[in-house]
């Protein structure tokens, strides 16, 4: 079974940056053929609803970014690794929240209904 494993994140001052990352392993998992998003809780939706942050795409030529992180955040991997990462920078306190990383196989995918494998979330709080 494919497993996310989701580090860095943390209690930062608004301005201030993280950098989370996704390690994933088992099941036949490979950066070369899985899409990777990270995702947190949608607001003002059902509490299993979540929404894409960032996505990249198996051959990192395809990236997303939601609209208020757009020029903020930067996704990248490590094929090496196995491990892709979310650089946060110029954090603000809407940030804040439980965000997870997730891969699918099946191909570009920005609805977390299109992931089936899931990390168990790393907590951010941007906070004074």
């Amino acid at each position: 079974q494919v497993q996310l494993v989701e580090s860095g994140g943390g209690l930062v001052q608004p301005g201030g940056s993280l950098k989370l990352s996704c390690a994933g392993s088992g099941g036949g998992f490979s950066l070369d053929w899985y899409t990777v998003g990270w995702f947190r809780p949608a607001p003002g939706t059902a509490y299993y609803e979540r929404e894409a942050v960032a996505c990249i795409g198996s051959s990192g030529s395809i990236i997303y970014y939601e609209d208020s992180v757009e020029g903020r955040f930067t996704i990248s991997k490590d094929h090496g690794k196995n491990t892709v990462y979310l650089q946060m920078d110029n954090l603000k306190p809407e940030d804040s929240g439980v965000y997870y990383c997730a891969a699918d196989p099946t191909g570009w995918g920005l609805r977390y209904e299109e992931y089936h494998n899931w990390g168990q979330g790393t907590q951010v709080t941007v906070s004074t």
